[in-house]
């Protein structure tokens, strides 16, 4: 049950908390949620064909032992829990810090991680799951600069600065730190077997991709509604 009880304890205190009378995040569901199911869905999609192909698995000794779409139920879980505790504390981070701090900055670190990630790419692509991870995050960065124009890019990297730490325990959690066994295991073969304690490199820009795509989709829909700008990203 160790997979379970780690996205329970991901979400529980965002989750209490979403009703606080100051932040009310709860109001915002009707934008987290669709957000919640489009990113799950190309995530859910990525994980059943490296699953299948040896790229990554599970441990039967921590799962319950249900599965859907040829995934264990807490795997799908897991793209409901971390986005939606990573969302709450982008909102919670942009109501005590109203100042973007790296919103000037944004464009020079979005080009810089192009550049880096794509020579990675370049380099590793042999390697499936760092290839994939780097080549993913370049295009999706790409798109936010130079076709949606997005100008919260500079909170976005704060907040992931931020988040990195509980999304690094949660990770260390599941990748074996502290515990028996690994909840996820990796094939090397497929990762450039760099890691962070347990965690595998990879995961930092995984985790990137999984929280800036979350992020990207809800607030679009959230200043289509408040904005009725015609889909247009902007800014608060």
């Amino acid at each position: 049950m160790t997979y379970l009880l780690v996205n329970l304890g991901s979400i529980l205190i965002p989750l209490l908390f979403s009703f606080e009378k100051k932040l009310q995040f709860y109001k915002n569901w009707r934008f987290l949620f669709p957000a919640i199911f489009i990113t799950g869905a190309f995530f859910l999609v990525w994980d059943y064909l490296f699953t299948e192909w040896g790229v990554w698995g599970f441990n039967e000794m921590h799962l319950l032992g249900i599965y859907l779409f040829g995934l264990p139920i807490e795997e799908l879980m897991f793209f409901i829990c971390i986005p939606y505790a990573c969302v709450f504390g982008y909102e919670a981070l942009n109501y005590f810090v109203k100042k973007d701090l790296l919103g000037k900055y944004s464009v020079r670190i979005t080009i810089f991680l192009i550049a880096f990630l794509g020579f990675q790419a370049y380099l590793y692509r042999g390697f499936a799951y760092t290839f994939a991870t780097t080549v993913l995050v370049v295009l999706f960065l790409i798109l936010q600069l130079f076709v949606v124009k997005s100008k919260r890019l500079g909170r976005f990297y704060f907040a992931y600065l931020v988040l990195l730490i509980p999304f690094l325990v949660v990770n260390g959690i599941l990748t074996g730190t502290g515990i028996e066994e690994e909840v996820v295991w990796y094939n090397n073969s497929e990762n450039l077997s760099v890691r962070i304690l347990t965690i595998p490199v990879e995961d930092l820009f995984y985790g990137m991709l999984l929280i800036l795509m979350n992020l990207s989709i809800y607030e679009y829909l959230k200043q289509r509604a408040t904005r009725g700008n015609g889909g247009e990203f902007k800014a608060n």
